[in-house]
């Protein structure tokens, strides 16, 4: 993004002010606020819209009065946070609630996930993460790195391996509290071999780091001095683990959790990898507090595709006296449509299952997972694979998968060949069951 957006002027300026008498009593002027505001536009993208400066500023003015009334405080006191809940957030966090925390539907049937489609995910969240803070590497690629147990050549392969152990690890710690020590972990993790020892699972001691664009050097935010840090992680941490609020200042958990993605950004504790900490630590939070479903949802996929909305809602919200609606909206958008793209992967997967029933059908003595990886490799016909993929890819230990592949192969459904000193498999296009197929 090589251009900031422009700042919303004071809604208190006695000129704007005296305008509102004037213009408020144009017919249609009150609709077209209230639709504006329940899109929750910026100020900038009003330009495009109210052409006369005079009603634009009169607008947006309506408009904010229409927030305050709304605001509600999220209870961290380093900051004066502050939201509104539009009809969008509410009736996505309806939808969320009814399908990311229960039971998966679809053409009212239970759909039942196995291990490799957690697997894939992780590792699509990892890869889209990393490509999003700068890894050079394409998806295919950093995903055969990942399901081959391949080293590392650079630091851009490094940054998808190190995330998708960051993801691993958040699921094994999902029931714990957030600490800054969890925290420092995370970030240890993400950035191993890709920084400097002496930065790497360490708070910044130096106010050096700006964000700021590449190329032109336009910074787009200033963090907090780094003497500030571990109180406003502490408390970040305890607005994290506070569960015990009452009616009036019950905060929604998919709410909390993209609240403490930004403020990890904000704070931007590190010298680096603070957007994939921020990432990690919203992925723990919903995962914690019951919506398993994020485990399949590779959010970090969507953000890559609107990078610079993505950055847009970190400016808006602080250019706009910290309103975290804009950050809100963008984030539940995103989950929205990584929901939706969970359901069109199922319908595939259930096509998938079908196949797979129909193999084991034909070949009784093998058991689901083993069919499942016949079913692979048959629809991968000119691909090897390794015992470590099969590894990594069910989630399974290295004997589970040795087992499964050296029964296949057995039974004469797959070839098996020595490389070096690893074992490499391929379908046998000879078997039966390519003949049948």
């Amino acid at each position: 993004m090589r251009k900031l957006p422009e700042r919303p002027p004071e809604i208190h300026d006695e000129k704007i002010l005296a305008n509102i008498k004037e213009i408020h009593k144009e017919p249609d002027f009150l609709r077209q606020v209230t639709e504006y505001n329940n899109r929750y536009l910026y100020w900038d993208e009003l330009k495009y819209r109210i052409e006369d400066p005079k009603k634009r500023a009169t607008a947006w003015v309506f408009m904010k009065f229409l927030r305050m009334m709304k605001y509600e405080t999220p209870s961290y006191p380093p900051l004066d946070l502050r939201y509104s809940t539009t009809p969008e957030i509410s009736r996505s966090l309806h939808i969320f609630d009814q399908y990311l925390s229960g039971n998966i539907r679809i053409h009212n049937k239970n759909i039942k996930l196995d291990q490799s489609y957690i697997v894939s995910s992780l590792m699509e969240e990892a890869i889209a993460s990393s490509i999003i803070e700068g890894a050079a590497t394409t998806r295919k690629a950093a995903k055969e790195i990942l399901r081959k147990g391949k080293k590392p050549k650079n630091n851009s392969e490094q940054m998808v391996i190190n995330n998708y152990r960051a993801m691993q690890h958040i699921l094994k710690n999902r029931d714990g509290k957030l600490t800054p020590e969890f925290i420092l972990d995370i970030h240890r993790i993400v950035t191993e071999n890709t920084l400097e020892d002496a930065a790497v699972g360490r708070f910044r001691n130096n106010d050096e780091i700006v964000v700021a664009n590449p190329v032109t050097g336009t910074v787009h935010h200033q963090p907090p001095e780094h003497t500030e840090i571990p109180e406003m992680i502490k408390e970040l941490c305890r607005f994290a683990n506070d569960d015990d609020e009452g009616v009036e200042s019950f905060m929604h958990p998919i709410i909390k959790g993209i609240i403490l993605h930004f403020l990890i950004g904000y704070i931007h504790p590190f010298e680096d990898g603070n957007g994939r900490c921020a990432r990690s630590i919203f992925y723990w939070y919903v995962l914690s507090r019951g919506y398993w479903l994020f485990e399949y949802m590779p959010i970090s996929r969507i953000i890559l595709k609107s990078k610079k909305d993505y950055a847009l809602a970190y400016l808006h919200t602080e250019y706009d006296e910290m309103d975290l609606t804009y950050f809100l909206l963008y984030n539940i958008r995103c989950i929205e449509k990584a929901r939706s793209d969970l359901l069109s992967y199922i319908e595939k997967k259930q096509g998938e299952q079908n196949a797979t029933k129909a193999i084991i059908k034909t070949i009784p003595d093998i058991n689901q997972r083993q069919a499942d990886i016949l079913r692979e490799m048959m629809e991968n016909s000119d691909d090897y694979f390794t015992i470590r993929e099969v590894m990594e890819t069910h989630g399974v230990v290295y004997q589970t998968a040795r087992t499964d592949l050296m029964t296949l192969a057995d039974l004469g459904y797959i070839k098996k060949e020595k490389r070096g000193r690893e074992f490499m498999f391929i379908f046998n296009e000879e078997s039966k069951l390519w003949k049948e197929s």
